[in-house]
């Protein structure tokens, strides 16, 4: 068995496209590597910001002979289709052969594939893969890029190295010709390095100041980093995506440790990080009380004659100049009220159907305050165990009233909303779209408003992704579930939904905000209706599943129609699985579907049926009294239970005494809310409905008996429906 190795050295590779292109190279040599019939064993695949490497272990010297047979039209078929068929093989006609099939004599078309020296099929691949290869953006160079058929790469290809065994696998692609030969460090190495074969490699080249496994290098930005800060005495501010980056830009990686002036520090931390993130590519450091520290980190390609020196004051000046831009964005910024900004939404336009961002505000401002005076937004408690409280936002807890009114609490929401997009027209985040929100809470604390209605300012857009905090003081609160209702209402109204993996105005996103405000604070809000409780419905589904809720308890919950509030709904559901998970449960749901076979078989609605295909007027539906909606309950129950021309036999009476009792258990319960006891009242029902399937025959030979058994089971399945649509559950 033998090992390969390719390398394909051009100049810098983005860092932000080298994980892609390593998955990309590795299925490519798989896909031709496959269709050549080459096994593969053991395939590692490295990147540096100037090379792609390969090493395949474990190949065989040759591909195995291999016999292909295709089977064609009978004998006696027009000669055009069996012309076809030959050259679809590429066959002659006089290579088929005749077999019977079934009976009839038919075609085959046998190709022998003699077996090719793997060397050879590497040759081939080389060239296809580099052709093939999918960067996200690449580039034809010299004089063949006159033609639009010319080799198109990231940057310019100028070298490949393709050894199979040792041995050098010939090939060309554009005027690059394989060999042996690369090159080593840019500033620590100079010519042309031999290597031998796919075993040196890596320890070759790092001889040569380049450590060509990607891993190694985000190790060394990782620990060096967190090294250096130690050593000032600070403490990094982890950054993985900036451990990534650093190393996809070095072949060589030394991590260095700079300040800057502390004057920039009257700027805002998460800006200072930005820039230096963003901009530079640079950590940054806190002190051991988590105070920002006047210092940075960069990482350099080289190692430095002078400790660093002299590249840390030249980062220095770079992150100087930014720094200085961004300061002087703070201090203009804060020269204008965000009220006074707030004028300029009018200038923005939101949607061409929705008019202007300072539109969206007014629409914003009203819900917020609406929230608040309905009562649905107030001291905002956090929901119970269970309910995924446990999102809430860490340490802000809910806001007491401390003395407030509702009026008062509904006037700081209302003023919060008015300025929560004020920021978006200002100077910084402009600069860093980033920090919307951030800044506008800054401004406002800048400005001396409150702190209600700076920290509703600042976190009004959470929670964003599903790991993000969720806001529970109720300014906060109020304000978030306004944007968020009135961007989903909004644009559903002029019927800009999500389609298929389409969502241009993150609708998804804001539902799943909505559900996650909803559940961490507990509120009792309305969500809509139509189409958009069947959106929130998805969203629930795909949220409530990495909860270990079963989506089809959701939609068993969705079906009885009328249900739009989460918080209800979710403690239904949470009790029909609980109850569900039992035998109890199960049992009940396995009676449940026997008799609603039988119903659907004979067409069979009951006496709710029947009202509603006559349009004969239900009873219950005018009555508002409590104490008179039971009266009329109860002679509903006697309509339901007319009494029987014969006597009803022991299983029979046991099923209809016992939905006399679960029914209105069930009913009093669901109007508590006292979900668990409206399952029990439905347990109640397991054995009775068991035994009546044991020893009772609904389709009695008696036409009298069989429709009152067939009533039964639809009082029976009509008392199932109070808590849940069972036929939606699976199982």
């Amino acid at each position: 068995m033998s090992d390969f190795l390719l390398e394909l050295r051009c100049e810098e590779i983005p860092a932000r496209m080298q994980a892609g292109a390593r998955a990309d190279l590795e299925k490519l040599f798989r896909a031709e590597m496959s269709a050549a019939g080459v096994a593969l064993g053991e395939v590692t695949v490295w990147s540096t910001p100037r090379r792609l490497a390969l090493i395949a272990r474990d190949l065989p010297q040759a591909t195995e002979a291999v016999s292909e047979e295709e089977k064609g039209p009978p004998e006696g078929a027009p000669d055009q289709a069996i012309e076809g068929f030959c050259r679809k093989n590429g066959v002659t006609r006089d290579q088929l052969e005749l077999r019977d099939v079934k009976g009839r004599a038919t075609y085959f078309a046998v190709r022998n594939i003699p077996g090719r020296a793997v060397k050879d099929v590497l040759a081939d691949a080389i060239p296809a893969i580099i052709r093939a290869f999918p960067w996200p953006k690449s580039m034809r160079w010299g004089a063949a890029s006159l033609s639009t058929e010319s080799l198109r790469w990231v940057r310019p290809l100028s070298g490949i190295v393709a050894l199979f065994d040792g041995e050098v696998v010939e090939c060309e692609v554009g005027d690059v010709v394989s060999g042996r030969k690369t090159k080593g460090h840019r500033f620590h190495s100079h010519g042309e390095i031999e290597i031998a074969g796919a075993d040196d490699y890596a320890q070759h080249l790092r001889v040569h100041h380049v450590i060509v496994d990607q891993s190694e290098r985000e190790d060394i930005v990782r620990k060096g980093a967190k090294h250096v800060a130690h050593e000032a005495g600070l403490v990094l501010v982890e950054d993985e995506g900036l451990v990534v980056e650093n190393a996809g830009l070095t072949e060589w990686p030394v991590p260095l440790l700079g300040r800057f002036d502390e004057a920039f520090l009257e700027v805002p931390p998460e800006v200072i990080q930005l820039t230096a993130r963003t901009n530079q590519k640079y950590f940054i450091c806190r002190t051991h009380d988590g105070k920002l520290a006047n210092a940075f980190i960069c990482t350099a390609n080289v190692v430095p004659a002078d400790g660093g020196l002299a590249i840390v004051d030249g980062n220095r000046k770079v992150l100087a100049a930014r720094l200085s831009d961004a300061r002087f964005f703070w201090q203009q910024d804060k020269k204008v009220p965000l009220a006074k900004q707030a004028e300029k939404l009018a200038r923005i336009t939101f949607h061409e159907k929705l008019g202007t961002v300072a539109d969206k505000v007014e629409r914003v401002a009203m819900l917020a305050r609406w929230l608040v005076e309905e009562g649905i937004v107030t001291s905002c408690a956090p929901a119970k165990a269970g309910a995924q409280g446990d999102d809430a936002q860490p340490g802000s807890g809910p806001l007491p009233s401390q003395g407030l009114t509702k009026e008062e609490l509904a006037d700081l929401a209302e003023q919060a909303a008015r300025l929560c997009k004020a920021d978006l027209v200002t100077e910084m985040v402009g600069e860093f779209p980033e920090l919307q929100g951030l800044m506008g809470g800054y401004y406002a604390r800048e400005e001396g408003l409150s702190d209600a209605v700076a920290d509703a300012i600042r976190d009004h857009y959470k929670p964003v992704g599903q790991g993000d905090e969720v806001p529970t003081a109720p300014v906060t609160v109020a304000v978030s579930l306004a944007d968020k209702l009135d961007t989903l209402r909004s644009f559903f109204s002029i019927d800009e939904k999500p389609t298929g993996s389409k969502d241009p105005f993150a609708l998804r996103r804001a539902a799943l905000g909505i559900i996650r405000l909803i559940q961490a604070n507990a509120l009792r809000v309305s969500i809509g209706e139509g189409d958009l409780l069947d959106f929130f419905a998805d969203r629930l589904k795909v949220q409530q599943r990495e909860a270990g809720v079963r989506h089809d308890l959701i939609d068993a919950v969705f079906a009885l129609g009328g249900e739009d509030d989460l918080v209800r709904l979710l403690a239904r559901v949470h009790a029909l699985q609980s109850f569900i998970g039992t035998e109890d449960g199960a049992n009940l749901l396995a009676g449940y579907k026997r008799a609603a076979n039988i119903l659907k078989k004979e067409d069979w609605q009951g006496v709710e049926g029947e009202i509603a295909r006559t349009g004969e007027e239900d009873p219950l539906a005018e009555v508002d009294d409590p104490d008179l909606k039971d009266v009329v309950a109860a002679k509903m129950e006697l309509r339901r239970s007319k009494e029987l021309s014969y006597t009803p036999e022991i299983a029979e009476k046991a099923l209809i005494d016992a939905l006399d009792t679960a029914g209105p258990r069930a009913s009093t319960a669901i109007e508590a809310e006292d979900f668990e006891g409206a399952m029990a009242a439905l347990a109640s029902l397991r054995a009775p409905i068991d035994k009546f399937f044991d020893e009772v025959t609904v389709n009695d030979e008696q036409p009298e008996k069989r429709s009152s058994r067939l009533d039964l089971l639809a009082r029976f399945r009509a008392a199932v429906h109070k808590v849940a649509d069972f036929s939606k559950i699976e199982g």
